[in-house]
């Protein structure tokens, strides 16, 4: 992966940890979220640094976004020296959707010829993200019924979306990324040499829950 990202069987292993985040910053992080009732998000460019920390005055959560995009930068330098920022995105404050994003890829409108690139996420405290372990090409075509159904967020023959994540997730054909944790794994456009990593935000609890998610996401040179 270092010399050549783009390496199916290693990217079956994926979602990786590579850091955590230190115990005073995730509870800073999680108690700035309790004060808003409602999802904040940003787009992490050019604009948003100069609105922040040029014109005006950065926030807890803008303070700790840029300190996390320097230091995944400065991994993702050593991990992966090819790897060069492409976008990025953090949102936070109190999540209560009552039905989640379904099953997904983090894809690159912007490079449809691309294959896979690194992408860097975290969770901080709550809704850990689950994601499709594994090399997907090995699932049974039950299985992939009902990972068709995840992705879509519909009935199939196997049951409701939500009985169906449940039972994945009891399989371990779903598995939870830990919270706290900066893991990389696999955006971009999926190609014969690539396998995007496939994944899910976990559902809230009734009433909502406070959490914040912050995502880098890389081009090859």
């Amino acid at each position: 992966m270092h010399a050549n990202f783009n390496d199916r069987e290693v990217h079956t292993h994926l979602p990786l940890s590579i850091a955590r985040f230190r115990e005073a910053a995730r509870k800073e992080i999680y108690q700035h979220t309790k004060q808003y009732d409602d999802v904040q998000t940003a787009n992490v460019d050019d604009r948003w640094f100069v609105e922040r920390f040029v014109d005006g005055t950065p926030d807890t959560m803008a303070n700790y976004v840029r300190l996390y995009s320097d230091d995944v930068d400065e991994m993702m330098g050593v991990l992966v020296p090819s790897a060069r920022y492409r976008k990025g995105h953090y949102a936070y404050g109190k999540f209560s959707v009552p039905e989640p994003h379904g099953l997904h890829t983090d894809h690159s409108a912007e490079a449809p010829d691309s294959a896979g690139e690194p992408i860097c996420i975290a969770r901080i405290e709550t809704l850990g993200t689950h994601y499709v372990a594994g090399d997907y090409r090995t699932h049974d075509s039950r299985t992939q019924s009902m990972l068709k159904a995840l992705r879509y967020w519909i009935a199939a023959p196997e049951g409701e979306p939500e009985d169906i994540l449940d039972e994945l997730l009891k399989r371990g054909t779903l598995k939870t990324i830990p919270v706290n944790r900066v893991m990389l794994m696999v955006a971009g456009n999926t190609s014969e040499n690539s396998q995007v990593t496939q994944h899910i935000a976990a559902r809230p609890p009734a009433g909502g829950v406070h959490s914040a998610f912050f995502q880098r996401q890389y081009m090859l040179a």
